[in-house]
């Protein structure tokens, strides 16, 4: 599976797990079809590690918005961000830019009209507070 395609995968299943209270497991199950049940290695990687770190991940997040709360988000702006945010964290093998660059695309698909921008100016919030 395509990095591209499991961050997308992992965006959705996360939005299910948000809203249904399923599993990691479960929300990953559900949203895959058989082809993609074969090689879902990092869309596993994306779902179980924010939900590993979602506090710290939250944390870092409610520090980048501005004149926002995380619990204001739209469900699927929150989870993208957590997701990149994690991305950015955790994943060092991808560039920073890229994850960025990726979300807000992703964001542009899925969310609303302004969520590319915004979700643009938190996670560049974020990596610059990464750097020090």
């Amino acid at each position: 599976m395509k990095r591209r395609t499991a961050r997308e995968k992992a965006l959705q299943a996360l939005y299910e797990i948000e809203i249904s209270k399923s599993t990691a497991d479960e929300a990953i199950d559900h949203i895959l079809d058989e082809e993609q049940q074969k090689d879902h290695t990092y869309l596993s990687f994306l779902v179980k590690g924010v939900q590993e770190h979602q506090l710290e991940i939250d944390g870092l997040v409610e520090k980048s918005l501005r004149k926002w709360t995380l619990n204001r988000l739209s469900v699927v702006d929150r989870n993208l961000l957590r997701l990149a945010t994690f991305e950015l964290k955790y994943s060092e093998d991808v560039p920073s830019k890229v994850v960025i660059n990726e979300a807000v695309e992703i964001a542009k698909l899925y969310g609303d009209d302004n969520s590319g921008k915004f979700v643009n100016g938190v996670l560049s919030n974020i990596e610059i507070n990464k750097r020090d």
